[in-house]
């Protein structure tokens, strides 16, 4: 009987929105405590429930605003539901943005310990992959540097291969795969498929659906923060390429 990875119910974001123009900190503070201060309330998600099986790789699409990132983020713990609950069993592995979590004062190497000891492991363990993960992310003449000396492309490059190195039980991908050279981007495409056997759970955010259909398995699409479809992954993407299209 498949057990569950990721169980979301009924999941709803609320954020306030600030109507009015603030033009600091003690003008802040004074409307608020005196009631004058105007929010406008944007439901980010409304309603989300699915659930993801230990070994399935889910597929997420839509459009931009439609509140993919937000998803993730909550199904990391980055951010807690208005309502409903997000249950994940096992360690996950968030690549959410490029450069989150990073210190950009320190070095690659300084970054690699950091990264895995916000992700719970050991310096130990880190140890033990450290020369995986700089072959993987090939910065080795880069490594010593700050990581604000970086480009977007490298700091990208080091995140994803310090997150697959440590074998996660539930992988989140925020459209990380579409990001530096063609070469890097195939490489790390490989890299989440050999990842399958062992039976890692997929959460991938993207608009590349001939990549969400040679990953995931299931997919669902969002718009303005509701599920409009979801199932198998050819079906979904099917929908979302005749959305794209307008028809």
């Amino acid at each position: 009987m498949a057990k569950p990875a990721i169980e979301v119910k009924d999941v709803s974001i609320l954020f306030n929105l600030n109507s009015e123009k603030v033009d600091n900190i003690k003008e802040y503070f004074i409307k608020l405590i005196t009631h004058r201060l105007n929010y406008n309330e944007f439901w980010a998600l409304e309603d989300i429930s699915f659930t993801v099986n230990k070994g399935e790789r889910l597929g997420i699409l839509g459009f931009n605003g439609a509140g993919k990132s937000t998803l993730l983020k909550t199904v990391a713990g980055v951010l807690k539901p208005t309502k409903g609950s997000v249950k994940v069993h096992g360690v996950i592995a968030p690549l959410l943005e490029l450069g989150a979590g990073f210190d950009m004062n320190y070095s690659g190497k300084e970054n690699i310990f950091l990264y895995g000891a916000t992700m719970g492991y050991s310096r130990k363990f880190i140890e033990s992959k450290y020369d995986e993960i700089v072959e993987f992310s090939e910065l080795e003449k880069f490594i010593d540097v700050p990581l604000k000396n970086y480009s977007s492309g490298m700091k990208a490059r080091l995140g994803f291969a310090i997150a697959t190195a440590v074998d996660p039980e539930v992988l989140i991908l925020d459209e990380v795969l579409s990001v530096g050279d063609a070469k890097f981007r195939i490489k790390s495409e490989n890299k989440v498929k050999s990842m399958f056997d062992k039976g890692v759970t997929v959460l991938f955010v993207s608009h590349n659906t001939p990549q969400v259909r040679r990953l995931c398995d299931k997919a669902i699409i969002l718009k303005q923060g509701k599920i409009i479809a979801q199932g198998e992954v050819n079906e979904v993407c099917d929908i979302y390429d005749e959305m794209v299209n307008g028809k």
